[in-house]
């Protein structure tokens, strides 16, 4: 691969990267007690808790659900991620990235 077409694929390679930070996916858990925003780069932009669900004799209920929601918000993030990259990753090897 010559350097203009490697400087050429770098640049389409930071513009999914871009995307990917624009990109916000939102998980909700508890039946709506928790929402959780996440970026396609893994960044997790807000937390929200429902007051109405919460109940303060049953905390781990809430811990619960905000671990479920993070956890899969990052799932579905990374999934996202390797779906968008997929096609760059044979010159990502040949580059040595």
């Amino acid at each position: 691969m010559g350097r203009f077409d490697q400087a050429k694929m770098l640049l389409k390679i930071k513009k999914m990267q871009k995307e990917l930070q624009k990109q916000v996916i939102t998980v909700v858990a508890g039946d709506g007690a928790v929402k959780v925003e996440i970026t396609g780069e893994q960044k997790i932009k807000k937390i929200h808790i429902d007051p109405e669900y919460i109940d303060l004799d049953d905390i781990g209920m809430l811990e619960r659900w905000v671990e479920e929601a993070v956890k899969d918000a990052i799932q579905q993030s990374q999934k996202l991620a390797a779906e968008k990259m997929q096609p760059f990753m044979g010159v990502l090897s040949e580059l040595g990235l």
